[in-house]
């Protein structure tokens, strides 16, 4: 097991942690009575906390008894073998040594979760994430997982993103989950990412805002968020 300090594993009985289980109890009923089992997760821009937030929700749903592979599709600026401390040996070696997706899974890195890391990182990355090889592994995914999680580059950096999510409208990718980092982006770099991912139909289940600062007062804890003319406003819990 990774010796790792994410949150929903050292403490479980958190705030982050419990917003972590409130999202994973979203996603499992978002597909109104479809099943949701490949998911795509990205971001506006670098360092959005898109790859940490992807890793403790595959943590949540593990925690839940079903069985999730986390695939670390950013082969650009690949971090989930360094969150987890594993060998990068993974999706780039599917694809140059024409291997099938069990040949590079590293098994129980936490409890009924596996990991795919990113691997060498290839010169074409956008190919290779929009090939038909690519599909026949998500194929393969889906048909041993619960769910396939996939950690993907940011839609406004570059364009590996927006390839993964024209692929869902197929049968191998059923949503997309954007997530930004409050403070990280403005409002309108946020449309901007959600704007691009409707120009190629992808399906988008939510937003998670990260990064929100918490002000513990007298018992209760305080969230920020976005009302529709982008007004910061403040809630209690």
């Amino acid at each position: 097991m990774a010796e790792i300090d994410f949150i929903t594993h050292y403490d479980s009985r958190s705030p982050v942690s419990e917003a972590y289980r409130a999202i994973r109890t979203n996603l499992q009923f978002a597909g109104a009575g479809k099943q949701l089992k490949t998911l795509v997760f990205t971001s506006a821009v670098h360092s959005e906390g898109k790859s940490t937030t992807v890793a403790n929700l595959a943590i949540v749903m593990g925690q839940d008894d079903k069985h999730i592979l986390l695939i670390d599709c950013d082969m650009r600026k690949p971090v989930i073998h360094r969150r987890f401390g594993l060998l990068n040996r993974g999706l780039s070696n599917c694809f140059a040594e024409d291997l099938p997706l069990r040949e590079v899974i590293q098994a129980d890195v936490f409890p009924n979760l596996d990991v795919v890391t990113s691997g060498p990182v290839p010169p074409n990355p956008a190919e290779l994430l929009g090939s038909k090889k690519m599909k026949a592994l998500l194929q393969e995914a889906a048909e041993a997982y619960d769910y396939v999680f996939l950690d993907m580059p940011p839609v406004l950096a570059v364009t590996d993103a927006v390839l993964m999510s024209s692929l869902l409208m197929s049968s191998q990718v059923d949503g997309t989950v954007l997530v930004l980092g409050s403070g990280d982006i403005s409002p309108d770099e946020g449309k901007q990412a959600q704007s691009v991912l409707e120009k190629v139909h992808a399906n988008i289940l939510g937003v998670i805002l990260n990064k929100v600062p918490q002000h513990h007062k007298s018992g209760y804890y305080y969230y920020y968020y976005y009302d529709e003319d982008h007004h910061k406003k403040r809630r209690r819990r």
